[in-house]
């Protein structure tokens, strides 16, 4: 849904970094200088953004944010293994050409005319990236924000498509013909690492690393709220905490603490003594004291 100042007036209105920067801030979300670089050139240069770091740090929330930023539609992708072009790109509508097939077949139609008939756009499925190729095209001016999103989830087949598409941004449906999109689309790719993308993909975008929130940046710009929506005092104690359980330390027990062996009852002190000990001890018993 296309909300706020169209895609081309924002662009045009953002000539700085810390123009961005403050934008992204009044939408609830806390960039540092070097993101907000990042955003700058990838929206200036017309060239897909490369977001990695571990999951939750807000790789998402960029994309979304941007959508809002630049009021444009957000178009996502969700990738994941096995992810293939019928998908990610487009498919027939097998139900509703049978359908016309049937009502062709009763009208005696031609068999040349009814492959005309069956293979039209109106029976086409677009995915999420034929809609972004084919949004510029109907709504002239305007960019939509496209989020790849867990890049890394999918397999090495279907990057290979990526780089493809990312290179021109046309796509080609045999029964129809080449699709181009008139401007490119903001796009930006999220990866969580779990994989080793492929350098051709890397050399084809913007990168940048997203890491942890620390202690200074929501302090920083008080009382704004940080990359998960948070109040900038709640985003200082989570960011302590984080940084807490990253050091190397005791893990602390939350039990009640152990008694010591000189307090344990006597069945405690019993149950504790080694099998061999009660072995020796039961062969030193006399026959009687042993029947008693």
């Amino acid at each position: 849904m296309t909300t706020g100042t169209p895609a081309s007036d924002t662009l045009n209105t953002i000539d700085s970094i810390d123009q961005i920067q403050d934008a992204l801030l009044g939408r609830a979300y806390i960039a540092d200088r070097s993101l907000g670089t990042a955003l700058f050139l990838a929206l200036r240069l017309g060239k897909p953004l490369l977001l990695e770091g571990e999951a939750g740090v807000g790789k998402t929330e960029v994309a979304k944010t941007m959508a809002d930023l630049l009021g444009t539609q957000l178009i996502r992708l969700q990738c994941y293994e096995g992810l293939d072009v019928s998908n990610a790109v487009y498919e027939w509508n097998y139900a509703k050409q049978m359908l016309e097939i049937r009502m062709l077949e009763a009208d005696h139609t031609s068999r040349e005319h009814a492959l005309k008939e069956i293979f039209g756009p109106e029976f086409l499925i677009k995915r999420p990236l034929l809609q972004a190729v084919e949004y510029t095209n109907e709504h002239p001016g305007e960019r939509p924000v496209l989020l790849i999103d867990e890049i890394d989830r999918a397999d090495e087949e279907f990057e290979a498509f990526l780089l493809e598409l990312l290179s021109d941004f046309q796509i080609t449906v045999p029964e129809i013909g080449t699709i181009k999109a008139s401007r490119p689309p903001v796009v930006i790719i999220t990866s969580n690492r779990t994989r080793e993308l492929h350098d051709a993909l890397k050399r084809r975008c913007l990168y940048h690393w997203i890491d942890y929130p620390s202690i200074e940046k929501p302090a920083s710009r008080r009382p704004r709220r940080c990359w998960r929506g948070r109040s900038a005092v709640s985003c200082m104690s989570c960011a302590a905490s984080i940084s807490t359980r990253c050091r190397v330390s005791p893990r602390p027990s939350t039990g009640p603490p152990r008694s010591s062996r000189s307090t344990r009852p006597t069945c405690a002190r019993r149950r504790s003594t080694p099998p061999s000990a009660r072995s020796s001890s039961i062969r030193k018993m006399s026959p009687r004291s042993a029947a008693g």
